[in-house]
This record gives C-alpha cells, structure tokens and sequence, in this order.
C-alpha cells in the first residue's frame, strides 16, 4: 500500500486528507458559490495533487516523483472537492431561487410541485 501511496498512511491521512483535503473542500465550495463550472475544480485539483506530493517529500521524507502516490492524491483531492461543490450548489440553488426549487437530497434539488 506504501508503494502505491509513495508514503506511508498516516502521512497520507495527515498530508492528503486533512491538509490539502481542507484545501479542496474549500476550492470546491468556492467555486460553487460564485457559479463557477467544475472543470476549473479538476484542475486546480491536480495542482493541489502536485503540493500534496511535493509537502510528502519534503516534510516527511516520501517518494516526489512517485506517478501512482500523484493520482491516488489527485483523485482523493478532486472527490472531495466535487462532494462538496455539489453539496454547496445545491444549497445555492434552493436559496436562490425558492420559489422554483426544493431541495431532494444533500446534493441535489428538483422543481417545486404544482
């Protein structure tokens, strides 16, 4: 697991999930309170990929160049952000527009009946 993580867990926990996972949530409801599409959180996701690895490497001593540990971080990265984008949208639709949309579920909406 070590080698496809290019670190060990709990620098991956520490390192992927609370520090830049933070930093994607963040991103992500930033985006979607100013109506921004998700394709910029994709990107700006895998930024985020490449300091997660680059603060494994140099504060705990894990693998820079390790291409597996760049997409597990990546993907982990635009999840969470996506998760929250969704969530924040939703909620944004709903107060926004009260009189059209009622809210569905944590991450979606539909059309007010009658």
């Amino acid at each position: 697991m070590e080698q496809i993580l290019g670190n060990d867990i709990p620098t991956f926990i520490g390192v992927t999930l609370v520090l830049a996972g933070g930093a994607a949530m963040l991103m992500g409801s930033a985006l979607a309170r100013t109506w921004r599409p998700f394709g910029q959180g994709v990107f700006y996701g895998l930024l985020l990929g490449l300091v997660s690895r680059f603060i494994s490497f140099s504060l705990f001593g894990g693998e820079l160049l390790s291409l597996s540990g760049y997409i597990v971080d990546s993907i982990v990265i635009i999840l969470l952000a996506a998760l929250v984008y969704r969530a924040t949208l939703a909620r944004r639709m709903v107060a926004q527009y009260p009189w059209l949309y009622e809210r569905a579920s944590l991450f979606g909406w539909r059309l007010k009946a009658g």
